[in-house]
This record gives C-alpha cells, structure tokens and sequence, in this order.
C-alpha cells in the first residue's frame, strides 16, 4: 500500500513540476544574444569562437530544437510501450520490444547527428570521444550507452539473458544520464540558463524514473507478476520526458 502511494505522488509531483516549469522559463535577452562583446573576454581560440557564433544563432538554435524534438518522439513512444508492463496485460505483448528498437534509434541518432560539426561530418573520432567539446562527448558516449542498453534489452526481452541482474542496466543507465544532464551545458548559448533549468528538471525526472525502474525489476517480473505500481511510475516519468523534449525551445 506504502509502495502505490509512493509511486502515484512520485507521478504526481512529475506532472505537476513539468506543467509549472515550463511556463516559467525566462525569455531570453535579445542584447546579450546579440552583443559582439558577450562572452568575448572568456573566449580568444578562433574554433572557440566559430562554436559561440553557432550556439544561439537561428541555425544552431534550429537545429538543437529539432534534435531535441525528434529524441522526444522517440522517448514518448517507449514510454508508452512500458505503460504495458506496469497493467502487466497480456494484449500487444509485441511491444515489449519497442523499448529496445527505440534505443538503438536514439543511440544511432546522437552517434552521427547530435552535433553539426561532430564525427563523422566534422571533428575527427578521437575529438568527439575523448578530446573535444564536453558537450560534443557527452552526446556521442551517451548515444553508445543507448545502443548497449539497447541490444541488452533487445537480448533480454527476447529471452537469451535470463538473469536478473540484467535487468539493472536499463534503470541505471536511466540513473546516470540523469545526472549528466546537471553537468550538461551549450557553451557560449545565451539561452544557457534556460536549457539548464530544463535540463534539471529533465536530470531530476530521469533519476527518478530510474529508480522506480529499479525497484520493480527488484521485486518482480515484468511480464508475469501482478502489475507494480513503480512499473506505471516509470512509464509515466519517461513519458513526461518526451513531451518535455517535444516542447524543448532555446
């Protein structure tokens, strides 16, 4: 009984943190966008500032919003695909496999576009991956993560990892993608304060549906068992995070 109560206030201050949050985000200054000056003491390495010039420009901002947009999509409809498991119905058993398909989407996506100038149309590998922009690194590790996570679920929903602590994985790469996202920043953007605010919000849903995550794999099956109500938490948080990506803005 403590445990539903728990999930549905959990899926409750989700909803009601998102529906607050995004109306209150502050609008941007058009002079420190487009000062020349702005961030120009910070800032002498001309691929440095080539990078600033991109951030917050209408391009840059174009294309952050579509990619944003885009991953929203993908994270809406494996939230939906999981409401399944938290009612432990029967119907659409299929869909179980949608969760692993997106994430390889998602992971495909951000290896080769989360970035204009990153591998393989710009920098070299070894920037991406190791040497480059913090963000550029975050995007393409991130996007390996989701195709591991993918293929272990893929792997796991199709009944060749039997073992339970397979299914730790999935949350916890849901646990520290969240908190990635406090130490995620668009450089020079001068809409920084609102993507990090969003991203907060994001960070701070992704750990909790992680760990709601967690504590259903701990306790039962997914397809079997009675329904757990920290399963529909779960469904319920990754969903949120996609129409928070869908509504996403700089």
């Amino acid at each position: 009984m403590v445990s539903v109560l728990w999930a549905k206030t959990i899926a409750l201050v989700a909803i009601l943190t998102l529906l607050w949050v995004v109306p209150v985000f502050p609008h941007d200054d058009p002079e420190q966008a487009t000062s020349p000056d702005h961030g120009s003491s910070h800032h002498h390495n001309p691929a440095v500032d080539q990078t600033d010039r991109w951030e917050g420009s209408p391009e840059g901002k174009a294309y952050s919003n579509f990619n944003h947009h885009l991953a929203g999509v993908f994270i809406i409809l494996i939230g939906l695909s999981e409401v399944r498991y938290g009612f432990a119905a029967s119907v659409l058993a299929w869909t179980r496999f949608l969760l692993p398909i997106f994430m390889v989407s998602v992971g495909v996506f951000l290896l080769i576009w989360s970035d204009h100038k990153g591998w393989p149309f710009g920098s070299t590998f070894s920037e991406a991956f190791f040497t480059g922009e913090w963000e550029t690194i975050q995007h393409k590790w991130f996007g390996i993560l989701a195709l591991v996570i993918g293929v272990i679920e893929w792997l796991r929903r199709t009944g060749q990892l039997t073992e339970r602590w397979w299914r730790i994985p999935l949350p916890a790469f849901a646990i520290v993608g969240g908190l990635s996202l406090f130490l995620h920043h668009h450089g020079a953007n001068p809409s920084a304060h609102k993507i990090a605010l969003h991203h907060a919000v994001m960070g701070m849903m992704a750990v909790t549906a992680g760990s709601s995550k967690f504590l259903s794999d701990w306790k039962q099956s997914l397809v079997t068992d009675k329904p757990s109500p920290w399963e529909l938490a779960w469904a319920a948080l990754v969903l949120l995070i996609g129409i928070q990506l869908l509504v996403y803005s700089e």
